[in-house]
């Protein structure tokens, strides 16, 4: 087996932590603007749309850039199965196991990732985690479970709570899934942003497709709330956030850059303390202290790239 030396165990730059902030701080505030879209909409329209517009504007920037836009049919296998595992599928098991779980939750659940990206890493690829990447995760998700578990020990473990589960836990696999199709991608020198324009795409005509099958209207809700969420997990979550994502995994691997999904739920309770008034318990200190620590070994050292 050989060890994940690159670029998984690269040095940091400054790029990649502009990246990573970026990455952090947009699917931070994402899930506060899709509190704001549950309503009338159907999950699978929202998700059409979302993706739809997100995959416009990277078709623009290809342009603009002068990328490639055509690739072979066996590429476009690869690209489909980025648009129904990350932009369709991940979304859509969420949006179902929010019914029955606490949000905490949810986050705890999706926290799971990078422990999945670095498995996931060993069995496709052999490539055996550092020791201190994989122990930094695992303490970065024992801080979330301190920070949420007043809610978590708030749950009320039904049987419709244990599907619940296994939907989100479903949902973080497809993540994980999509983003190791996106590391092979990466490794075959397909440029980032027209791997991302395609995957949106299929993922934008997937979500239309099951709206359509289950009888859903692809109509959108012409409010205020509704639509200023919509431009912002399309711009911001989907275009921004997703391109940092992409260029993350080819440059320092898939298990290190999936921690974000670790980081991101702490910039989010700091959003609901600002907008919904939350306040941190003394355990949810205390948690934060270990998804820093584990922030520091999953991220820092490495050898010069």
């Amino acid at each position: 087996m050989k060890q994940d030396l690159a670029p998984a165990e690269k040095r940091l730059t400054t790029f990649d932590y502009v990246l990573y902030a970026a990455l952090v701080l947009s699917w931070s505030a994402s899930w506060y603007a899709l509190s704001l879209q549950v309503g009338t909409v159907a999950v699978q329209t929202s998700l059409f749309w979302r993706f739809a517009i997100a995959a416009t504007i990277m078709w623009a920037w290809v342009y603009i850039k002068k990328e490639p836009m055509r690739f072979p049919l066996k590429l476009h296998l690869a690209f489909s199965g980025m648009g129904l595992f990350i932009f369709c599928l991940n979304f859509m098991l969420f949006y179902y196991g929010s019914v029955y779980l606490i949000s905490g939750l949810l986050s705890v659940v999706f926290s799971l990732a990078s422990v999945f990206n670095l498995a996931l890493g060993f069995l496709i690829a052999r490539r055996v985690p550092r020791g201190r990447v994989l122990a930094g995760a695992l303490i970065g998700i024992s801080g979330i479970a301190l920070m949420f578990w007043p809610e978590i020990a708030g749950q009320s473990w039904t049987g419709n709570a244990a599907f619940g589960l296994a939907l989100c836990v479903m949902g973080t696999l497809s993540f994980c899934t999509g983003s190791q199709i996106s590391a092979s991608l990466q490794h075959r020198k397909i440029p980032v942003l027209a791997a991302s324009a395609w995957g949106m795409t299929y993922g934008a005509v997937f979500s239309a497709g099951m709206a359509l099958t289950l009888g859903k209207s692809l109509a959108f809700e012409l409010s205020w709330i509704y639509l200023s969420s919509l431009i912002f997990l399309a711009v911001v979550s989907s275009v921004i956030a997703f391109w940092a994502y992409m260029t993350l995994i080819g440059r320092i691997g898939a298990g290190r850059s999936g921690y974000a999904t670790v980081m991101f739920p702490v910039f989010a309770l700091l959003i609901s303390a600002v907008f919904e008034g939350y306040t941190f318990p003394t355990i949810a200190i205390v948690g934060l202290v270990f998804v820093l620590l584990g922030n520091i070994l999953v991220l820092g050292g490495g050898k010069p790239a």
